[in-house]
């Protein structure tokens, strides 16, 4: 085994440039050709690959360095005589030593003309992805104002004009890929000729005197993956919409992978610069956002966003601002629809007995000074419906693995208010009696509508249930209200004919509707708890078994 010391190589004539992402560590074992740094002058990054396979046995560059070409990067550990990949590109010899054609003589003025601009000299690369258009057709240019931004795999440049003038005509476009010599844009530039039938503006140009022995050796090294832009070049890429853009190839793509838009963010590194942490920390703060419900995701996940219409068009229109608890609605009930795959079973309760007996409470209940409403039988039928079938009485852990069994028995009630819906919960409905549960049922709605409800008095419902009572309808779907896995509709109860065995008898109906998480719940435990429910609320004997 050797160690190697891998210096920094040709820069295309960029003198001090800064090291803005160390790609391998310490004990690293690297292949040929894979990344150990990204660099970035004022005009262009890249990246700076390994020349041979090996292990990384010291580091002597470190993020935020300023380094120049032949400085040291790290010490690698190769196999005895291996050679670098990269030797075999050498120039041969006697094309160093061949004399340089004088520069052409500048053509004499001449009227307003057109000039193609071809793609310049890519330092080796080819294919280059088109990923931003800085000027369009009718811009008036100056010479060295960027024209497009090009990226390979290796790094992004700026292709600055070589003229001062106007565009014509654009010869590509976003996504496209181009090569050196490729035609870019037509422009009409004063005081020039008529462009010549072959192009040679991307022609990289030529020492004006021969090199020294020496300094031809160091022209035959190979080229970098990415030579810099033109000095020319502007210090910023520009963005589709105008925005500045800085950032290396590496925070591109990670920008890409995460589908974030570069122009959202605000730069922290030097110059403006974007940096990696720059996209994580807004990923982070996103999804922080929109777990806490500061950002509706109605939009999100990949679903395409309403259009959005212009209804002044069709006539008057108001706009009302929505309340804090009508948007957080919005929030929670987009969330919840997303995330949780629904199933709605329906089912009748026949409750002509429990209507009966609730009436013929009715003094003693003026005597409390309650009001004996269907509420509190819904919530004493459903709080042992729980108990007897606890796959229900659960919550889905944010790990992924595991179930939350609850051993206790909270139920939300839905209450309309001005504001917006609100959901108080009432605890401990298993052990409460019919009086307690309607004198606080009363007392919490009241306290909805009011808007006095404090935090802890919506949160750590088990099940939820939502009556229309008597506003009408004959069913609805209610949506899970996460992290619960269950809720319960009630429509309005009427009058049918049911058949008893020998004759229909008219009896009073309670519409039903349960719907579930089916991640959580299976058809066959919605079934059983479904079952019990309506034969515990047809017959209210059954809360005392």
């Amino acid at each position: 085994m050797a160690i190697e010391i891998i210096p920094v190589p040709d820069l295309g004539g960029a003198g001090q440039v800064e090291v803005i992402e160390v790609c391998v560590a310490v004990g690293d074992q690297v292949e040929a050709e894979q990344s150990l740094l990204v660099l970035e002058s004022d005009k262009a990054s890249m990246e700076v690959p390994c020349p041979q396979a090996g292990k990384v046995v010291s580091l002597k560059v470190k993020e935020g360095d300023s380094i120049t070409e032949g400085d040291a990067i790290l010490e690698l550990e190769v196999a005895a005589g291996a050679e670098p990949e990269v030797a075999e590109e050498e120039a041969p010899a006697e094309k160093q030593d061949e004399p340089v054609a004088a520069a052409p003589a500048p053509a004499a003025p001449a009227a307003a003309a057109e000039q193609m601009v071809t793609v310049p000299d890519l330092g080796g690369a080819d294919q280059v992805e088109v990923i931003e258009l800085c000027v369009a057709e009718g811009d008036e240019i100056q010479e060295g104002d960027s024209l497009v931004a090009l990226e390979s795999d290796k790094a992004s440049m700026e292709v600055p004009s070589p003229f001062s003038g106007k565009i014509v005509g654009l010869k590509l476009a976003v996504g496209d890929k181009v090569s050196v010599g490729d035609p870019l844009a037509l422009m009409l530039v004063a005081g020039a000729a008529p462009a010549p039938a072959a192009p040679e503006v991307a022609a990289a140009p030529a020492p004006a005197v021969a090199e020294s022995p020496s300094k031809a050796a160091s022209a035959a090294a190979p080229p970098p993956v990415a030579a810099p832009a033109d000095d020319r070049a502007a210090a910023q890429v520009a963005g589709a919409d105008g925005g500045g853009v800085y950032a290396g190839p590496a925070v591109r793509k990670l920008a890409r992978q995460l589908g974030v838009d570069l122009t959202r963010l605000k730069p922290s590194g030097p110059r403006a610069r974007f940096t990696k942490e720059d996209v994580r920390t807004y990923v982070k703060q996103l999804v922080a956002d929109v777990n806490s419900g500061k950002v509706s995701v109605s939009g999100g996940s990949g679903i395409p966003p309403i259009p959005e219409v212009d209804f002044a068009q069709f006539g008057d229109i108001e706009l009302v601002k929505m309340s804090k608890i009508a948007k957080a609605t919005v929030t929670n009930m987009s969330r919840a629809w997303l995330n949780v795959p629904h199933v709605t079973q329906f089912d009748e309760a026949d409750i002509t007995e429990l209507e009966a007996f609730r009436k013929s409470m009715k003094a003693e209940a003026d005597k409390r000074g309650v009001k004996l409403t269907p509420l509190p039988f819904l919530m004493k039928a459903t709080a042992a419906a729980l108990a007897a079938e606890p796959s229900f009485n659960v919550s889905l852990h944010a790990d992924g693995e595991h179930k939350v069994q609850k051993k206790y028995i909270h139920i939300g009630m839905a209450v309309d208010t001005p504001a917006g819906l609100m959901v108080p919960v009432i605890r401990d409905v298993d052990k409460k009696g019919l009086w307690e549960l309607a004198a606080e049922t009363a007392a919490m709605a009241e306290k909805a509508r009011a808007g006095k409800l404090m935090p802890r008095d919506m949160q750590g419902g088990c099940f939820t249930i939502s009556s229309l009572g008597a506003m009408g309808g004959t069913g609805f779907t209610p949506i899970v209200n996460a992290p619960e896995v269950a809720i319960m509709g009630v429509s309005k109860a009427q009058i049918k004919p049911i058949w008893n065995g020998s004759e229909f008898e008219p009896r009073q109906m309670l519409p039903l509707a349960v719907s579930y998480d089916h991640r959580a719940i299976n058809g066959g435990d919605c079934g059983r708890f479904f079952t019990y429910l309506v034969s515990v609320i047809s017959d209210i004997r059954r809360l005392l078994l």
